[in-house]
């Protein structure tokens, strides 16, 4: 099985905005074509992390998730991110994976950000998704799940890259950053987090710290507080030896959830 070629795109967000966040990502993306396998953007791409979704909430035929899909043909490329997407009255926080044959997979945030009220207005996800590329398997995630290690626990090496999008601010980037690795290494694969800059409609200051953390705890990269496009070659040798080596998965009790009352 070869090797991933992944970019991260860490950039400023215009705040409920599309057509100009993607503008700003075209002008991004402009030299990419053939060269990557995937691309992965922030959370809530085309419109930053928004309480007041119904001015700019896009459908599943809306021309965000559209641009999607002819962005990752003409890249030859999957393309990756989350949307706000309204559906039967509903509003999701929606990861998309678009591929460059135009297929479209989805999942939606499991975890809401109670603080700022996300689980007053928008709908949880009931499921996991894997994606894969190239014999990869990736499992996507959406800023507040990586606080719950359940919920991305790799029972038996279900996949190989877990990817968190995220609009997280900065004064909590030092926990961004412990749980990024956190979960590289208790689950023994790689992690891509990709972030935003800038500052959002809220007054809300973010600072990226975009990473890419190999099986072992390695950060491979990080970029910093500023825009960029950053691209790196995983490495299926390391993943396969350090799976081999260290094979902490084969001691998991898989029934952990199903705890007993604790004993007074």
């Amino acid at each position: 099985m070869s090797d991933l070629t992944v970019t991260i795109v860490q950039s400023e967000l215009a705040w409920e905005d599309p057509a100009a966040n993607l503008k700003r990502f075209d002008q991004s993306l402009a030299n990419l074509g053939g060269k990557t396998d995937l691309v992965i953007l922030p959370e809530m791409f085309s419109t930053g992390f928004s309480m007041q979704p119904a001015p700019v909430a896009q459908t599943m035929d809306s021309a965000t998730v559209r641009w999607l899909q002819s962005t990752a043909a003409a890249l030859e490329a999957h393309l990756m991110g989350s949307v706000m997407i309204v559906e039967d009255g509903r509003y999701y926080n929606r990861f998309m994976s678009a591929g460059p044959d135009g297929k479209l997979q989805t999942c939606d945030k499991r975890h809401l950000f109670r603080m700022l009220g996300e689980d007053n207005i928008y709908t949880g996800g009931q499921r996991l998704l894997t994606v894969t590329i190239k014999g990869w398997k990736l499992r996507p995630f959406i800023c507040y799940d990586l606080r719950f290690p359940a919920w991305s626990r790799n029972l038996n090496n279900d996949y190989d890259v877990a990817v968190y999008v995220a609009n997280w601010p900065a004064k909590r980037a030092e926990h961004w950053k412990a749980l990024l690795k956190a979960r590289a290494i208790e689950n023994l694969c790689y992690v891509i987090g990709v972030n935003r800059v800038g500052a959002d409609g809220n007054g809300l200051e973010y600072c990226g710290d975009s990473a890419v953390i190999d099986p072992v705890g390695n950060t491979l990269f990080t970029i910093h507080n500023e825009p960029a496009v950053r691209t790196v070659t995983l490495s299926r040798e390391i993943l396969e030896i350090w799976r081999r080596d260290f094979p902490v998965w084969l001691d998991a009790d898989h029934d952990v959830l199903d705890l007993p009352d604790p004993i007074a």
